[in-house]
């Protein structure tokens, strides 16, 4: 079950859509909490069309849920990050995509960058943890 925030206005394109679902399924394979979307598409200046923001209990939790993220985009799409940064510490990883950049967050990272109350104006979509 997810929750809208705020009402997108613009479809989203199913190739798109495609990337969007398996991303989300591969945090929930590895229990990722706290996962937010947030679509930025009506922005100006905005880094991608999507974020995805997670949490994970551990550092070793956080970088498998990355390290999920990123087997089933190469091996189910033949997708690979652009970039991904912070796999040394495993506080915050950043895969990016291009398009779509996923933010995996130890708790108290999270709560200290406020991804999203930075990009408050984006529309919000939370996701129910499994």
């Amino acid at each position: 079950m997810n929750t809208s925030v705020k009402t997108s206005t613009a479809p989203i394109d199913s190739g798109l859509e495609e990337r969007l679902d398996l991303i989300l399924d591969s945090i929930r394979d590895i229990k990722g909490k706290q996962i937010v979307r947030l679509d930025l598409r009506q922005l100006d200046d905005r880094p991608a069309e999507f974020f995805f923001i997670c949490e994970g209990d551990s550092t070793t939790q956080v970088a498998a849920i990355a390290g999920n993220v990123q087997k089933r985009m190469k091996n189910e799409l033949g997708d690979l990050p652009k970039t991904a940064s912070g796999g040394r510490h495993a506080n915050w990883i950043c895969l990016d995509y291009f398009d779509v950049v996923v933010h995996v967050f130890y708790p108290e990272t999270r709560t200290f960058y406020e991804l999203e109350d930075l990009w408050s104006d984006a529309v919000i979509t939370e996701y129910e943890t499994l």
